[in-house]
């Protein structure tokens, strides 16, 4: 559908959830944001373009919010597609991008030796079944603008759920696309019911982004997987999860300040998840995104202090 002249947001079919993806149209080209999965670009946006009259090859970009294989799991097939578009990456998750097992390893498999908590070897097939990667035309820092034809949109670097992440800023319609830059107090279903936690891994970097974007008070704020958001709902949902974050700070502090004996990363999810969120205990692991993060913001802030024994996992106590 068209959110604002110009605009488009295009759901593609995520599971229980969906990925928004959004094409940019100017005068004399256009951009897309995010791919989605493999299928998703026969499946939902080639349709979408022939349903509205505009041909792939007016692509003249492409833009990955980020390294997560629901962004980018169509580039492949949108290559071919359009193959004269070029593909941006923000620097920090180009390496993610271009290959899908370091993804996998990565972004994924962060957590396995040291923490104890990988994903299940089906959830690693699937995402190499709807993952196709390709090379990285135009790694990128932030604060590069793109000239469509009687638009201008710019690129900015908003780190927090990843060290490369992207949103685009129309600066026609002041339309801020975010991919998943900030995420509230959960990531939901596309009926709106919580599907698992907010995955943000750095904390002073997602602190910094949430105040970036409440600064440009977007007249829209469309993301990834949320409903689009008006200028005061917008501002609702970005105080709401700088709020969620400042709570998760608090139950991590408490629970390792009080506790008698060191704990693991997985001892902390499993503490925090009560007081955390309404998800169910497999969802609830996917904590280890936020906890983490916030043990080592609290660990550089002396306020706990982290033990890694020779063999094992890693452990936490208060300073």
């Amino acid at each position: 559908m068209e959110i604002s002249p110009g605009i488009h947001r295009i759901e593609a079919p995520l599971g229980e959830r969906y990925v928004a993806l959004y094409l940019i149209i100017g005068d004399a080209s256009s951009m897309l944001v995010d791919t989605g999965l493999d299928e998703s670009v026969a499946g939902s946006l080639l349709p979408y373009l022939r349903s509205i009259g505009h041909a792939p090859e007016r692509l003249a970009y492409v833009v990955n919010t980020h390294g997560d294989f629901d962004h980018v799991g169509g580039n492949a097939a949108l290559r071919v597609a359009a193959p004269d578009a070029k593909l941006l990456v923000g620097r920090g998750d180009v390496h993610l991008v271009e290959n899908v097992e370091t993804m996998i390893a990565q972004r994924y498999g962060e957590f396995a030796a040291p923490h104890g908590f990988d994903e299940p070897d089906d959830t690693k097939t699937f995402i190499r079944s709807v993952t196709r990667t390709t090379t990285v035309d135009l790694p990128v820092d932030g604060g590069e603008t793109f000239d469509l034809g009687g638009r201008t949109v710019q690129v900015l670097h908003v780190p927090g759920h990843s060290d490369g992440h992207l949103a685009v800023h129309d600066l026609t319609t002041n339309t801020l696309m975010i991919g998943d830059a900030v995420l509230s107090d959960s990531v939901l279903t596309a009926d709106q019911h919580p599907a698992f936690p907010p995955t943000y891994r750095k904390v002073p970097d997602y602190r910094a982004t949430i105040g970036t974007l409440t600064g440009l008070r977007p007249a829209i704020l469309a993301t990834a997987h949320y409903p689009l958001h008006d200028l005061t709902s917008g501002a609702e949902f970005l105080a709401g999860s700088l709020a969620y974050a400042d709570r998760v700070d608090a139950v991590v502090g408490d629970i390792v300040t009080g506790a008698s004996a060191p704990l693991t990363l997985m001892d902390i999810v499993r503490a925090s998840h009560p007081r955390l969120g309404p998800w169910d205990p497999v969802s609830a692991q996917y904590l280890v995104y936020p906890v983490l993060g916030h043990l080592e913001d609290l660990e550089s802030r002396g306020v706990v202090t982290r033990q890694v024994p020779s063999t094992g996992h890693h452990t936490w106590t208060r300073s």
